[in-house]
Formats: structure tokens, C-alpha cells, sequence
């Protein structure tokens, strides 16, 4: 198994009550994000991540959520971290046609729906959250 660590962003409109996902090839509805690349930290990954799948640039706040999967057919032990963001620019736009076909805004029953792993709902992620420290190059 080789070792993946994945990020998400959370970006959750607040005036309309809608979560931002993407529609990845793969066919699953997932937050925008992904794989964390080498020298890469992982506010880095969320910012750069989203603004590939969506064509928005975001603000990362704190950790919302930290889940753990075995992935057996890709060979991959994922740990998977999801934060708060909020857009601060860009326009919404399918940046990379290859892996993603659709990006909408969807109420919190459907972002449920679309990701069952998260116990409780997504709608803890409007309460809670846990800071996120980057302790630099040690």
C-alpha cells in the first residue's frame, strides 16, 4: 500500500445554504481537491486543488474533518483532510476537463447524500473546527 495524503476544501455559501462539488470521471460527487503533492503543505494543496478543479481561488481556514480509507484497487492508504474555505476570487469554471465534468452548488441534504462517510452530516462542519498549525521546516 502506498501512502496518500488527500485534502478537501468545504466551501459552503452561506446566503444561499449551498456546498460547492465537483462531479469527478470517476463518476463520485466529491468537495474539490485531491492528492497532496511532495513539498507541498497541506493548505497549499486545498488552495492550489481547488483552484484546478473549479477556477477559485480560496482562503483556508481550519481542519473540519479528518477521515481514513484503504483504497484496495488503486493500492493506496489514504489519510484525508478536509478544511473550512472560503472564495476570495477567481471565476467558477472547469479547469481540468480530464478528471472533472461538473461543478455545482448543492443544499446540505444532497452534499449528505453524495458523501455518507461523513457521520453525522456536513452540517457539523458548520460548528466545529479544529486549527490547522503549520510549524515550518524544523
Amino acid at each position: 500500500m502506498n501512502r496518500v495524503d488527500v485534502v478537501y476544501a468545504f466551501i459552503y455559501n452561506e446566503t444561499k445554504g449551498k456546498v460547492l462539488m465537483v462531479h469527478n470521471k470517476s463518476s463520485t460527487w466529491s468537495l474539490p481537491g485531491g492528492a497532496v503533492e511532495s513539498g507541498e503543505t497541506l493548505k497549499q494543496a486545498v488552495i492550489r486543488e481547488t483552484e484546478e478543479e473549479t477556477g477559485l481561488k480560496v482562503e483556508v481556514e481550519n481542519i473540519l474533518a479528518v477521515n481514513e480509507a484503504f483504497f484496495l484497487k488503486q493500492e493506496n492508504h489514504a489519510v484525508i483532510v478536509t478544511f473550512k474555505a472560503n472564495v476570495v476570487g477567481g471565476q467558477e469554471k472547469i479547469q481540468d476537463e480530464k478528471e472533472i465534468s461538473a461543478i455545482k452548488w448543492v443544499d446540505i441534504q444532497m452534499a449528505n447524500k453524495l458523501m455518507p462517510y461523513h457521520l453525522g452530516g456536513v452540517e457539523k462542519f458548520l460548528a466545529k473546527s479544529v486549527p490547522y498549525i503549520y510549524q515550518g521546516k524544523i
